[in-house]
Parts: structure tokens; C-alpha cells; sequence
């Protein structure tokens, strides 16, 4: 039996070995299904990396996810994708947060663990849209990165960052209102950026503790050997009303099997500690918004 079908129907032995490795399962809240994941317009899904902690015959006990050092307090009945990577594979299932348990971390101490409802099957992604299986999909948030080339400069592009942000929502903004400059040849409007360098695309393939991991075709991938800082700007869609600005410090990288480069980026605040707190902020907004609309969606389907 090829490889890649022996380990579609023998998902749980794979579990088991990335548990045995203290491997992670992925993780993300579902959008709408009437939504196009291509549609820039839309929702886009966030994915956590969760250390796998026990397989049981009908739950997965994994850590909680966390972004920035903060626990994301996801739901129990909240739907989820769960997404098994194995190297450049990857399989995907759809399950259900059956709420916290209590897991003896090596017999030492006890921790909060998420325990999600076994699957019955898994399915194969697609080999060029590696998060997307015939009955279930995600849709990446998109992040524009450009090179920071002074640090000290992000401040009061954070700053209009938030006011901007807030602005859209509604909200008081924390400080001055945003800031533009007039660029191109049109004279567009754009917030105000940090000095930087040329601008790369790349795509948000995770989100953990203390920052995030980005997947970068090869044709921009040469950034990365050049730099070592970088203002992002992840658009999570409409919730938010604009991108989300952030400074990243490359932590590692690796080439996969199509040339794409794998960046782990750590989060770094050092010039304006506020930001962290307003950027934890709005991810976990994001998150309620999206378990709010699919518990609403729930009770009218019951």
C-alpha cells in the first residue's frame, strides 16, 4: 500500500508518533461554508500549532493555543479544523472542542488541555493548495512584510496603526488620529510606514506563543537572507477594518519541497510595549467574532 494512503487510513498511528516526538496538531476556527476562501473580502482563518498530549480512542488531548503568551479561550461545542503535518503533508478533519481537561504534564504537574472529539477519517490535502481538502478548507490570512531598516521608526506607525484600527471599529483611539502620507505617482493615500524596504508577499501558515510562522514563494524568498527585522501587515479581512501591524525578528527558516520558504518570525515590541497588548487585543476579538457567529449559526441549524 503507497505510503500517503497507508497514512490517510492510518491517521492514528501518525498522531501517535508526532505525541511520542512531542509533535503538534493544527488547529483553526471554520469560517462561514458560504464563504470564498479566495475572496479577499472575507474572513481568513488563523492556525495554531498545539502540542499533542494523549490520543485516546475517541479524543485528542492537545495544549492550548496561545498567541503572544495569552491562552485563546475557544468554546466548548466550537467546531474546528484539525490539520495533521507530517514533512510536506498534510491531512485534514473536522472536529469539536469537547471543552478543558486536566493532562499531569510528565507526571510532574497539571496543565489545562484542550480535548477535541476524535476524528472518523481524515482527508489528503491538495498538493498545491496544502490547506484544503475536498470537504474542508482554509483560507490563509495574507501578510505583506517589508524590511525594517530603523527600528526606532515603527513607533508612530504603530501608533497610526491603532488609531486607524480603531477608528474603523468605532473605538477611541489610544492616541493621535491616523497618520498618512501621500505616495505614487496618483498621490495615494497609505498609513504611515516605518523605514523600510521593497515590500514582499508571503502568507500566514501559523500562529503561536510568541509569534508567527509565514510561507514565502522562492521568488521573494531572498529577503529573508538579507534581513533580519521586518514590519508585517496581516489582513485578517473585514473584522478587524485594516491590517494588522507588527515588527518580526526572523527566527528561522527552511526550504520545503517547491522551493517556498517556511520564515518563523518572533514578535517584537521593544520600541513600544503598548503595541503587544493592542495586537493580543485584536486577535482575540477576531476569535470571539468568529465563535460567536458560529455558535449563532448552530442554534438557528438546531
Amino acid at each position: 500500500m503507497p505510503a500517503r494512503r497507508s497514512r490517510t487510513e492510518n491517521w492514528r498511528e501518525s498522531l501517535l508518533q508526532l505525541q511520542e516526538r512531542n509533535g503538534a496538531l493544527e488547529v483553526s476556527v471554520p469560517t462561514a461554508e458560504s464563504e470564498d476562501p479566495n475572496d479577499p473580502s472575507v474572513r481568513k482563518n488563523l492556525v495554531w500549532r498545539v502540542r499533542i498530549l494523549d490520543v485516546r480512542k475517541d479524543e485528542i488531548w492537545v495544549e492550548q493555543p496561545v498567541v503572544l503568551r495569552k491562552h485563546i479561550a475557544l468554546e466548548a461545542g466550537v467546531e474546528l479544523i484539525g490539520v495533521i503535518a507530517i514533512g510536506p503533508n498534510r491531512w485534514m478533519f473536522r472536529t469539536k472542542n469537547l471543552g478543558l481537561g486536566v493532562f499531569p504534564l510528565n507526571g510532574e504537574r497539571d496543565i489545562p488541555a484542550m480535548r477535541l472529539e476524535a476524528p472518523e477519517a481524515v482527508e489528503r490535502c491538495q498538493r498545491r493548495n496544502f490547506y484544503r481538502a475536498p470537504t474542508a478548507g482554509i483560507a490563509l490570512p495574507p501578510c505583506e512584510c517589508f524590511p525594517l531598516l530603523d527600528p526606532t521608526s515603527v513607533v508612530a506607525a504603530q501608533a497610526a496603526n491603532r488609531a486607524d484600527i480603531l477608528e474603523r471599529q468605532g473605538a477611541a483611539p489610544d492616541g493621535a488620529p491616523p497618520v498618512v502620507a501621500k505616495i505614487g505617482p496618483g498621490g495615494a493615500d497609505k498609513l504611515l510606514l516605518p523605514e523600510v524596504g521593497p515590500a514582499f508577499p508571503a502568507m500566514l501558515v501559523n500562529l503561536g506563543g510568541g509569534g508567527v510562522g509565514l510561507l514565502v514563494e522562492p521568488e521573494h524568498a531572498a529577503a529573508l537572507n538579507r534581513h533580519k527585522l521586518f514590519w508585517t501587515r496581516i489582513d485578517l479581512g473585514p473584522d478587524i477594518g485594516a491590517p494588522l501591524c507588527a515588527v518580526a525578528r526572523l527566527a528561522h527558516t527552511h526550504i520545503d519541497t517547491s522551493k517556498r520558504a517556511y520564515a518563523g518570525m518572533a514578535f517584537d515590541f521593544s520600541a513600544d510595549p503598548r503595541h503587544e497588548q493592542f495586537v493580543v487585543g485584536q486577535i482575540l476579538r477576531y476569535v470571539a467574532h468568529l465563535q460567536r457567529d458560529q455558535l449563532r449559526r448552530q442554534a438557528k441549524a438546531g
